[in-house]
């Protein structure tokens, strides 16, 4: 296995803490804002486990994940367990009206040449792909919030 690589991004998302965090942990609904995911799909035998499947292009990966720690609008923490070796967590800022999304991702690219990919546009492109991800969260998030308004 080659050097695990890490990419942080967060946003500022204009809703209560308690919104934004039921949004994020329904995790089947994760391909609505995030590009690259194509589906999600929990698992009936431990509710802690999913089945992920990332799509680009001609490049098709799937894998299962375990939720490792979860705490009530603080953190979502997972590891792959199969397929995709990832790991990452979710952390979440009460701001008292908004809220802060920090997402962490990291994931292993075997030898040199992922490690030379990574620098040369790889980590950009997942990072600013990540971050395109937050802002569609948030403008999803925020459509949610001004749909429950009365």
């Amino acid at each position: 296995m080659g050097k695990w690589l890490e990419h942080t991004v967060q946003i500022e998302v204009d809703a209560p803490i308690d919104l934004v965090w039921n949004l994020w942990s329904d995790l089947e609904k994760m391909p609505q804002w995030m590009k690259w995911i194509e589906s999600v799909t929990l698992q009936d035998q431990d509710p802690e486990l999913s089945r992920w499947t990332l799509a680009s292009g001609n490049i098709h990966l799937s894998w299962l994940s375990r939720i490792r720690k979860q705490i009530r609008h603080q953190i979502i923490q997972w590891e792959s367990v199969d397929g995709l070796p990832n790991q990452g967590a979710i952390r979440f800022y009460d701001r008292h009206g908004s809220s802060i999304v920090k997402l962490s991702v990291s994931y292993a690219i075997p030898g040199f040449l992922g490690q030379l990919f990574d620098q040369l546009f790889l980590g950009r492109m997942v990072e600013n792909t990540l971050k395109a991800d937050l802002e569609r969260f948030r403008d999803y998030a925020q459509q949610v919030q001004l749909a429950t308004l009365p």
